[in-house]
């Protein structure tokens, strides 16, 4: 083949999506960070996933049209940090088709290339042995590779091989990855990205396979019961407390995780003195309750229906109707300013709501809102200046994205939280009486004075930073450093304490997670309280889910 045109390019589009889908548990298995929320193949897989559903009902043949209608499903769609960066590969690759209704091998590498580059433009502070690297050198060795005789499919073999070896070179370049002992996820996605794009190229369209990719994660995934196989159902999660025991069932955790596995997926449990920790996808919820209620009682229950939830990626859009909804709303704006803030958790929320956050935007480590969520949010405030708190450092450039989206309709700040006690603090210094640009400069000077720390369960056994890391033990991790790892949740609690409070420290904010009950609560305040009994401690529920606590130390 010695052109492309768009009904070509729209198939490879749609079989890279699924190729990346099925291999998504995979991809989520090469994050570093041992944290319940190694989520970077599900982000880039649901970035992926919106730009094929704006470009599947395309049936124009204009090679320009289906590359810009892709890129701009994956932009309104991008989650995190490496969506965000996949939707700029491929924005960058549909401008330089830009006025081509077919493309030539020669014009498909400058096209990849152009993908690197503006992908790269988008970082403010690029990492190499990451995504990054790999869709620079793969896509300049294409460039370098491409003659005028070259083929389209000769073209996406290249692109695959270097990628491929680009991958392998990751560890090299970025010295975490080599102490853990895992190439890039984000690159690792990119690969089966250009993967499904050539399979396509050579006869074979990938088919999306619902339970596939989870069935090889199982194989060849370090984290274990987190990849078994998948079916959509039921997200549940409980707070148990044992006994007693003349009333209930000898709790012996390796046969109740047996059972467990026998009844669903995803598995976490965590055990800490008399209180167990499940988290467990069931097409059954109530057969596991049932069968948990058999061992105690519980404190907290959440059962969520992951099919519904997901339905919007299964169900072909609209594509004209999907156009219409990303539309600015046509009334001006009323309001002088709004702020929205990233949350997670009911406590949390509660305290955005109080100081002024007029928007609240579901998500955090486990799910990151997209671009599109971000966007909608900042219209719905229905004001000339919006002030965005992403909270998360892997929010903040989809928070970025989403503000240069709404450029033309009213001037979005993106105030680069990326952390919850970051955000609340930045969030309480708002002053409606001073310019944008002032709060702005305000909020950002107020963020360098947070410190931030967490405390949350490992997912996996590993070593980094010189401590050693024991799945279901809690990790102390301060500013992203794992300080500490303990059987119990206290001690995680204590250790990151001290190596956070100083002799300037004045004021100790901790929110306390769903899955700590109120007696302990109780019990930590007055420990903390009486140890650090010079300075300002403020303890209070944030029921955030995954993280047992969020500290935050000025």
């Amino acid at each position: 083949m010695k052109t492309i045109d768009g009904k070509t390019l729209k198939e490879m589009f749609v079989s890279a999506s699924n190729n990346l889908y099925n291999h998504y548990p995979e991809v989520d298995a090469l994050n570093v960070f041992p944290v319940p929320d190694g989520d970077t193949g599900m982000n880039m897989s649901m970035t992926m996933t919106n730009g094929a559903k704006f470009v599947k009902d395309v049936e124009s043949d204009d090679a320009y049209q289906v590359a810009n209608t892709f890129a701009k499903g994956l932009l309104m769609g991008a989650r995190g940090n490496s969506g965000v960066i996949t939707s700029q590969i491929f924005r960058g690759f549909a401008q330089a088709l830009e006025g081509k209704k077919s493309a030539t091998a020669i014009q498909l590498a400058e096209a990849l290339k152009n993908g690197a580059k503006v992908a790269y433009k988008a970082v403010i502070r690029p990492v190499e042995g990451t995504i990054l690297t790999v869709v620079r050198e793969s896509s300049a060795a294409v460039d370098d590779f491409v003659e005028a005789s070259t083929t389209i499919e000769e073209v996406f073999e290249k692109l695959v091989s270097e990628a491929k070896k680009s991958l392998k070179r990751t560890p090299d370049l970025l010295p975490v990855l080599k102490e853990v002992g895992v190439v890039d996820s984000g690159g690792a996605g990119l690969v089966k990205i250009f993967e499904g794009m050539l399979s396509f190229l050579k006869g074979k369209f990938i088919e999306r396979e619902e339970n596939a990719s989870q069935e090889k994660a199982k194989v060849e995934s370090p984290i274990g019961d987190m990849d078994k196989d998948e079916e959509f159902g039921y997200c549940t999660e409980f707070i148990m407390r044992l006994g007693p025991a003349d009333e209930k069932e000898k709790f012996e955790e390796q046969a109740f995780k047996a059972t467990l596995v026998e009844r669903g997926n995803s598995i976490v449990v965590v055990r800490d003195d008399d209180i167990v920790k499940v988290h467990i996808h069931t097409l059954n919820p109530g057969n596991i309750l049932t069968f948990a209620q058999s061992y105690g009682e519980f404190v907290t229950i959440k059962v969520e229906n992951m099919t519904e939830q997901h339905s919007k990626l299964q169900t072909p859009p609209n594509l004209k109707k999907k156009e219409e909804e990303a539309k600015p709303v046509p009334t001006a704006p009323t309001q002088p300013y709004g702020l929205v803030a990233i949350s997670a958790g009911k406590g949390i929320d509660e305290m955005f709501t109080a100081i002024g956050a007029n928007e609240i935007v579901s998500g955090g480590q486990t799910m990151n809102p997209s671009i599109e969520d971000i966007a909608n949010a900042c219209r719905k405030c229905n004001a000339k200046t919006v002030y965005v708190f992403p909270n998360n450092s892997n929010i903040v450039m989809a928070a970025v994205q989403a503000a240069d989206v709404l450029s033309d309709e009213f001037k979005v700040y993106v105030v680069p939280t990326k952390t919850i006690p970051q955000g609340i603090a930045a969030c309480s210094v708002f002053n409606e009486d001073v310019s944008p640009v002032e709060n702005f400069k305000t909020m950002k000077e107020e963020i360098k004075h947070i410190h931030s720390g967490s405390v949350t369960y490992a997912i996996k056994d590993t070593k980094m930073n010189g401590v050693e890391v024991k799945k279901d033990y809690f990790m102390g991790i301060y500013e992203k450093k794992i300080i500490s790892c303990h059987r119990r949740v206290a001690h995680a609690l204590y250790d990151l304490l001290d190596a956070m409070v100083t002799d300037e420290t004045f004021l100790i904010t901790i929110l306390v997670g769903a899955d700590i009950n109120d007696e302990r609560m109780k019990n930590i305040t007055e420990k903390i309280t009486k140890k650090y009994e010079n300075i300002e401690i403020d303890i209070r529920r944030g029921d955030q889910p995954v993280y047992s606590f969020l500290v935050g130390v000025e």
